[in-house]
């Protein structure tokens, strides 16, 4: 599709605020009707969230306190991208670290943006299964207790909001159509996976 007549064209940038994560900038763009405005937005690095499948049909998952919302979270493994980092790579350390899982297979589900409207953030989608237990890694300001859960009792999760959580909810979703055998996924072994980056 032609989407000229909605594109909008950056004429000046300028950086608001420059921090050891994000960085806040104010643009301003030329509207497809030639008008001008302003566009504050978030530049984020990117992250990865992982969906770990436990052979016993549950997924693993953590819980943690997330301040800016001031309660704790139950969420599916995820993290944001070191600089030049592979996604496939960020996803494996992620859920070693936060669970002290490490998978023998891994799939690409797909990517999604969190928030549109004022953000850079893409997050990518990987599936894990064939999980072996080891030690969490986690930093030494994390705090992050590992749970689990059957697909049901997740699902119900969303739907009374004990996860409420925007890419657990995607991912969910994701679960869903996956078990159900609506959409496929491509999985790689870990090692196949690694040759791959």
């Amino acid at each position: 599709m032609d989407d000229a007549h909605l594109k909008e064209e950056g004429t000046a940038s300028e950086l608001l605020f420059k921090g050891n994560f994000l960085h806040a900038k104010r643009d301003t763009v030329r509207l497809p009707d030639g008008k001008s405005a302003t566009r504050e937005y978030i530049v984020h690095p990117g992250a990865v969230v992982v969906v770990p499948l436990l052979d016993d049909g549950r997924v693993a998952m953590v819980r943690q306190y997330r301040y800016p919302i001031e309660r704790v979270m139950t969420e599916f493994p995820a993290g944001k991208l070191d600089d030049g980092e592979d996604p496939l790579y960020c996803g494996q350390r992620e859920l070693l670290e936060e669970t002290g899982y490490s998978a023998r297979e891994w799939a690409h589900a797909g990517a999604m943006h969190l928030a549109v409207a004022y953000s850079t953030e893409i997050i990518h989608i990987y599936f894990a299964r064939g999980l072996t237990l080891g030690n969490q890694q986690l930093d030494h300001e994390e705090f992050v207790e590992v749970c689990t859960a059957t697909p049901e009792q997740l699902q119900a999760w969303c739907r009374d909001g004990t996860v409420s959580d925007a890419k657990t909810l995607t991912c969910t979703l994701w679960l869903q159509n996956v078990l159900s055998g609506a959409w496929t996924l491509d999985w790689q072994s870990d090692a196949t996976a690694a040759a791959s980056r």
